[in-house]
Order: structure tokens, then sequence, then C-alpha cells
């Protein structure tokens, strides 16, 4: 399998780079700086580019078979507009490549999941601290779920640098969440490179946390 990842570096990009290496797939890994990925391993192949470059992006995504989005916009104030409109190209040019799986990392509180949230932490969380970046997953969401992709949009609880556990809980229908709902990078790495070849959660948008 040859999967194309976005937002490789970011923590919870270099994770997903690692565990898709460790399976033996081969990964290309597109990022903004040279020099942000230090693996070297001979299935991985890193290309720079800007969200906005059109060929840089056809260059990466033609031939593989999934793309997975790890893209962050680093503020929880600011809207991110170039990430924004680089989902939709990412989504278009896999359209256009006939690359069919899309796996995309957004959060816990988008879309119909911030109906699961306790009405005070609802106000606080959602409406409030990550009201920016959830506007800008919801917009990215109602993109590519009007698109032709296989697509799964993983929305996690909060994310900590803890390790790998086995007691997750995911799932695509509207549940309540008692308390803070968290959960570890290593486990959402694991559960979206699992996701690849797992098509339950195919054109559903999975909530998860532990």
């Amino acid at each position: 399998m040859k999967v194309v990842i976005f937002g490789a570096n970011g923590k919870t990009g270099s994770l997903l780079v690692e565990k898709a290496l460790a399976k033996d797939y081969k990964v290309v890994a597109y990022v903004r700086k040279a020099g942000s990925i230090l693996i070297e391993n001979p299935n991985l192949k890193v290309i720079v580019g800007h969200l906005n470059e059109k060929l840089n992006l056809t260059d990466a995504i033609s031939g593989a078979d999934a793309c997975i989005s790890a893209l962050g916009g680093g503020s929880l104030t600011h809207r991110s507009p170039e990430i924004v409109e680089g989902i939709a190209n990412i989504v278009s040019i896999m359209e256009q490549e006939v690359v069919p799986r899309f796996i995309y990392l957004s959060s816990l509180g988008a879309g119909e999941s911030r109906l699961m949230m306790p009405l005070p932490m609802r106000f606080l969380v959602a409406d409030i601290m990550l009201r920016a970046p959830l506007a800008d997953h919801n917009a990215n969401e109602q993109f590519f779920a009007n698109s032709k992709l296989k697509w799964t949009s993983v929305r996690p609880g909060a994310l900590n640098d803890g390790p790998v556990t086995n007691n997750l809980k995911h799932g695509s229908e509207i549940s309540k969440i008692k308390g803070m709902a968290s959960i570890s990078r290593e486990n959402v790495a694991m559960f979206m490179i699992k996701q690849l070849k797992d098509e339950n959660y195919v054109k559903k948008a999975v909530w998860l946390y532990e």
C-alpha cells in the first residue's frame, strides 16, 4: 500500500509516518519545510511543498492508494483558510487521480459530535476555546462529504502524549460523554492507520477516546 500523509512532521503526523512504515507501507510525507522529517527509510519519500501548489500535490498523490490528513492550523483563535483551501485541493486531486481512500484527523466537537459533550463543556470548549479550529474542521468535513471519496473523519477527544492502550471507545452514533474525553496521539495514529484497510467507518465521522 502507498499512502500520502499531510502534516507528517506534526506530533500526530510523525506517529502516522512511523506506524505506516512499521507496516511496510510506502509512505509519501508532504511537508512545508525541508529537513522537518528526520526518519530515514527506503519506503519513505518526502515531498516539500505548500497546500496551494497543485503540481507538487499531484506529484505526491498520483499512484497512491490513500491519503491521510493530520493538518492543523496551529491557532485556537484564528481560522486557517490555507488549510481549508488545501483540503479542497487534496480532495479534488484525489478524485482526479482516482485515489479512493481519505482519512481525516478532525476533533471531537466537530459537526454533530458537539452534542455529545456535557452542556457546560460544550459551551466552553466547542463554542469558545475551539471555535476557530472546529469551524475549519466543519468546512473541511462538509467538502469531502460531498466528494466521491471513501472518506473517514476521525474525531478524537483531547490529545495527550500517553502510550498505546487497548482501551479505545469509538463509534459513529451520537452518545453522551461524561466528563472530559481524552486520548493519546499514539492511539489516534494507530486507529487512523487501521482505517486504511477497515471499511466499517467509510463515509462516516467516528468519535474516538479512551
